[in-house]
């Protein structure tokens, strides 16, 4: 009974793993290069396909978190805490991702790990910063009560970053290593290029339903 109830939880699994590999091939093989990009930045632009998904499903994440929180001070109870902090703790290991890929594709392109005039790298690190933040509260304060409420009003508070992050390259300025995908008309990307993104971002959708599930648990 159990082994059928997860049957939907396996599928997930494994389409996801397969996924991953059929994402690799669309990044690495099946998208053409992107323009603009020469030399080592032209195989380096390619994290893009792992890098955007990421940073999107951080965003994901945290927004579970963001209503979790906001739920468990309005309702209370034990799940809503337990959802924030799992949703939080995966969408840490996604921002993870974007931070240490952002340096690998910023160094062919500009010619250094990091540059403080990227709005978009330095928001995405404070927004790491930020959920590390949530995670060494509830590591460091015991009660169970104070804990849930003190990291729910910080996964409210620690969301407003997340648009923010988002809209960075909109509002301080575009730059060649992160073209804006989608504007007012429509996205500004060729047809393979975003159907390999598409596709990884669906793929790291599923990877995120299927690990919160499995972590909640």
């Amino acid at each position: 009974m159990a082994l059928r109830k997860d049957a939907w939880l396996w599928v997930l699994g494994i389409l996801a793993f397969a996924g991953i590999l059929v994402a690799g091939y669309l990044a690495l093989i099946y998208a053409p290069p992107a323009e603009g990009f020469v030399g080592q930045a032209e195989p380096a632009q390619r994290i893009f396909y792992f890098h955007v998904p990421a940073a999107w499903t951080g965003f994901l994440a945290f927004f579970v978190t963001f209503v979790a929180s906001i739920a468990y001070l309005w309702k209370g109870g034990r799940k809503w805490d337990i959802l924030a902090a799992c949703s939080a703790e995966i969408g840490l290991v996604f921002t993870t991702m974007v931070v240490v890929t952002g340096p690998i594709w910023a160094k062919p392109t500009w010619g250094v790990w990091w540059t403080w005039s990227d709005p978009k790298l330095v928001t995405a690190a404070i927004l790491w910063l930020i959920y590390f933040g949530y995670i060494m509260l509830r590591r460091m304060v015991e009660d169970d009560a104070r804990r849930a409420r003190f990291s729910a009003v910080l996964g409210i508070i620690g969301f407003v970053d997340v648009p923010i992050v988002f809209g960075a390259a909109r509002w301080w300025g575009q730059s060649v290593a992160h073209p804006i995908v989608v504007s007012g008309g429509g996205f500004d990307v060729a047809p393979k290029m975003l159907t390999a993104l598409m596709f990884s971002l669906a793929v790291f959708t599923v990877m995120y339903v299927v690990i919160l599930t499995l972590r909640v648990r």
